[in-house]
């Protein structure tokens, strides 16, 4: 089975290899792409001094044990911290750092054929502005923009993305409701993405348009192939290699 075959759902490796590596990271997203992944997905949040860098949460204590928040920091102070998730991944690690997006642009380069699905965090953009944001992102993702797909579930931050830097966008599903529905069809996505729980209490195929469908916290061949029966193309995990060797069993 090829991962590309389109009567299989495409695996988006959800903050990198992230069940084997620290999330987020340069090593979680290289592996990613060297296990032939040819779409990652990764957060972004900004610095206080409006450096762009790969990291989910603004608070520092599940990812380095540190009681502080990355956008109250700058690069400098952020740039030794270690990102080594000891809580999940024990003593596995000891030298993982937050990484800029500027190394995380230079690493898709060396992979043109990967997609990368850039989140804008909703933190940053309340801390600093939907202008300062996209602006400061869509300027590091320049030299690989053909590879990027910007996302968040803020609805003007994905806006902005288009009108800015002409970025294709996709939309992280707050619910899956009419009103939600009616939103998808006014901007026109390329991208739908949704939490699979949301899908638990509908049937049948998924709701068609502008968009396709990406799927996220998929950890089974069982689920990913029910959900692409309904529509779905692209299944999001962190449990890549797992995932990827379950639906070549399949």
């Amino acid at each position: 089975m090829s991962e590309s075959s389109p009567t299989w759902p495409r695996i988006v490796a959800h903050r990198g290899n992230a069940a084997e590596f620290p999330e987020n990271t340069l090593p979680a997203l290289r592996s990613a792409l060297e296990l032939g992944l040819m779409h990652v997905e990764f957060d972004v949040q900004l610095t206080a001094d409006h450096v762009p860098i790969v990291l989910h949460d603004a608070s520092l204590e599940r990812t380095a044990g540190l009681d502080r928040n990355a956008l109250d920091m700058t690069w400098r102070e952020l740039r030794d911290i270690k990102v080594n998730e000891t809580t999940r991944l024990g003593d596995r690690y000891h030298d993982v750092g937050i990484p800029t997006l500027e190394r995380t642009v230079e690493l898709l380069a060396a992979f043109p054929k990967a997609t990368a699905f850039v989140e804008i965090k909703r933190a940053s953009l309340r801390a600093f502005g939907h202008e300062q944001v996209v602006t400061r992102i869509a300027e590091v993702l320049r030299p690989v923009a053909a590879q990027c797909v910007v996302i968040s579930f803020d609805l003007a931050a994905i806006h902005l993305a288009r009108q800015v830097a002409g970025l294709p966008i996709g939309w992280v599903l707050p619910e899956v409701s009419p009103l939600s529905s009616l939103k998808s069809e006014a901007i026109g996505p390329e991208y739908l993405f949704c939490d699979h729980e949301l899908l638990r209490s509908s049937q049948g195929r998924l709701t068609r348009g502008s968009w396709r469908w990406v799927v996220y916290e998929v950890a089974t061949a069982k689920l990913a192939l029910e959900l692409a029966a309904r529509g779905v193309e692209f299944v999001e995990t962190m449990a890549v290699r797992s995932l990827q060797r379950e639906l070549s069993a399949s």
